[in-house]
């Protein structure tokens, strides 16, 4: 992804907290692409992911018109949570990293409940 303007502080560098946003985009792109549609989940078995925790280092700083890789990969899938690693690179140069916890609720009441096993066997085989 790159970075635009409205990414980035008066320095000209990415503001901390946009990380999570391309954190963000890159966990749904990669469920996504292992067939995991969030938008349809709902729809389909009335529940949905949602953030419980955050762990983020930053390393180095991205700048405007960067041009950067944003990875997301299971690092542990329990029967309610998965833990995800994730990293901002801009070429060889790894900028952040963080582990991303994504808990699974009913989308009526959120309260946590049990991740579908038909995603959790996705999860596990793909990714």
């Amino acid at each position: 992804m790159r970075v635009y303007w409205e990414d980035t502080d008066a320095g000209g560098i990415v503001f901390y907290a946009n990380y999570l946003k391309f954190f963000e985009r890159a966990r749904t792109e990669w469920l996504r692409a292992l067939g995991v549609d969030q938008g349809r989940l709902k729809e389909r078995v009335g529940g949905m992911f949602v953030v419980s925790e955050t762990s983020v280092r930053y390393l180095a700083p991205a700048r405007l018109d960067d041009e950067l890789l944003v990875t997301a990969q299971l690092e542990a899938a329990g029967q309610a949570s998965l833990i995800i690693a994730q990293q901002a690179r801009r070429g060889d140069t790894l900028l952040c990293k963080g582990t991303i916890r994504i808990g699974w609720v009913d989308a009526q009441t959120l309260r946590p409940g049990r991740i579908p096993h038909d995603i959790l066997d996705v999860l596990n085989h793909k990714a």
